[in-house]
Parts: structure tokens; C-alpha cells; sequence
């Protein structure tokens, strides 16, 4: 059933119209940036079914409530991001699993701060008629989940990755490629290399409002069964944004590719930019 929504994304792409860079609620990044003083505040609500944690061996229902993402543009070129938020799990499931002895919930749920993703965007290249934009984006996910509670790895992870976007005519198509460094979450010696993606279109209906879509995940690199908590993982994002003035407002529907990742859930939320400051 999963696969058959790969084709309504390749249509959709087909069909785009340009839009400007994608924020919420796409996880692709644009590799243009926000731009120079100015800053970019986002928060919403999401909606995980059947989400599960191979290291816990919990498994429920998540909301991530709210998600969290602030960037600020310290250059043309450039900006720094940060991104967290706050979880809650209705357990419906304890399955066997490596770490699952240290869990120490006795409940049937479970609250824990999400781990924070901090990272900066640098413009390699504008686009032009003849090429497409390129942007490279490395950023680091700190350990501040708890594995006691179920949510967290305790391992520190480290992302690079490559952007590029392309408006042809009446669409408007961005990529990312890059390779994620996941730490073994239960053993501290090892790691994993994962290759990481993203597909995205974005097509304008109005002025205002505009459909979203993409594919996004990650690819375990090695051979044989990859590390607990470094699996590979995908999903698909199908939603919609409606820009008024500064404030944009968005929501989506999103469809796991893996056997673990959720098999569906809703996101919707809202962002808002401004000038802060001027940078000298």
C-alpha cells in the first residue's frame, strides 16, 4: 500500500509551479537561505501511528508537541539553524530489544524532550538560467533524549550533505544528498554510515497557496543488519502551505516506507520571518 503513493509524487512534480524555499512542512532542504538578519521562527504538531524504537522496544502512537525550528540568517549566503521540541508516546507495545532494561517507564506513556539538531546552510552557488542552486548543510543531533525514557539514543550524530534546487518553466524541484555518522547506541565504539536524501517539489495554486510534497530518508550503508537505532528509515510527505504576509500556515499527511517507521501521520503548524537585525 506504501508504494502506491510513489506514483502520485512523481505526477505532482510534474505539475509544480516555482515557490520559494521550502520550510515547513518539508524536511528537504532549499539550499537558498533565509537571508541576512533575518530570522525565521517555526512551530507546529505532529502525529506519528505505530511509532517505534528498535533500541527501547517501546511502540505507540507519538505527538510531538510542539516541534520547534528557529533560523537565523547570518549572512547572504548563510544561516544557523536549530530544531527540537517536546514528545509524548502512548505505549501500546513492549517489544524485546537491546536497551529495553534500562527503560524505566512503568506507565503506558511517556513525555521526553526531543534531541536538538543544530546546523548551518552556506549558498555555494545562486542559480541561474543555465544551472541549478547549490548549497552545502552539515549539522549535529545532541544526545539530550534519554534512553531511560525510551526516546533517546544517548549517541551524538553528524550529517553533511549537499542542496540543490532547480525552477524550470513552472516547477520548482528540490534535491538533497549527504551522508549521516550514526553512533551504536549500545555499543560506544561503533558507528554506522548512512546515506541521506530528500526529493521535493512545491507548486503555486494561488499567490498565496501553494502543494508540497517529497521523499525523504536515509540508507544504512552497511552490509549485513545495520546497528539498532541506525536503520534506514523513509517517508513520504504530502501537504500544503498559505503564506499572509509574514506568517505562513501548513499542514500535511506523511506515509512510512520502512517497517519502521510509522505508517501514517498528520503534521500542521505555522511559520513566521522578520529582520532582527543588519549584519554589518
Amino acid at each position: 500500500m506504501k508504494r502506491r503513493f510513489v506514483p502520485i509524487v512523481v505526477f505532482a512534480v510534474m505539475l509544480a509551479r516555482p515557490a520559494g524555499a521550502q520550510q515547513r512542512p518539508l524536511v528537504t532542504e532549499d539550499p537558498e537561505p533565509i537571508g541576512a538578519g533575518r530570522v525565521l521562527l517555526e512551530t507546529g504538531i505532529d502525529y506519528a501511528a505505530d511509532e517505534r524504537y528498535p533500541v527501547s522496544g517501546l511502540e505507540g502512537n507519538l505527538w510531538r508537541v510542539p516541534t520547534i525550528g528557529i533560523s537565523v540568517g547570518i549572512s547572504s549566503i548563510a544561516e544557523f539553524q536549530i530544531d527540537g521540541g517536546l514528545n509524548h508516546l502512548a505505549i501500546k507495545h513492549r517489544n524485546p530489544a537491546p536497551l529495553s532494561h534500562l527503560v524505566a517507564v512503568s506507565g503506558n506513556s511517556v513525555t521526553d524532550v526531543e534531541d536538538i539538531v543544530i546546523g548551518t546552510k552556506i549558498r555555494l552557488l545562486g542559480e541561474a538560467p543555465k544551472h541549478p542552486s547549490f548549497a552545502f548543510r552539515f549539522a549535529t543531533k545532541l544526545p539530550n533524549a534519554e534512553n531511560e525514557r525510551g526516546l533517546g539514543l544517548d549517541t551524538t550524530d553528524f550529517y553533511a550533505s549537499l542542496l540543490a534546487a532547480k525552477t524550470v518553466q513552472s516547477i520548482r524541484i528540490v534535491g538533497n544528498f549527504g551522508l549521516g555518522i550514526l553512533g551504536d547506541p549500545t555499543v560506544g565504539d561503533r558507528q554506522n554510515e548512512a546515506l541521506t536524501y530528500g526529493l521535493s517539489f512545491a507548486r503555486a495554486l494561488t499567490n498565496r497557496a501553494e502543494v508540497v510534497g517529497e521523499l525523504n530518508g536515509r540508507k544504512s550503508t552497511r552490509k549485513g543488519n545495520a546497528f539498532p537505532g541506525t536503520e534506514s528509515r523513509g517517508l513520504l510527505n504530502l501537504g500544503g502551505r498559505y503564506t499572509r504576509a509574514s506568517v505562513r500556515l501548513d499542514g500535511g499527511v506523511f506515509f512510512g516506507l520502512t517497517s519502521l517507521d510509522p505508517t501514517w501521520g498528520f503534521t500542521t503548524g505555522l511559520t513566521f520571518v522578520f529582520n532582527a537585525f543588519q549584519v554589518p
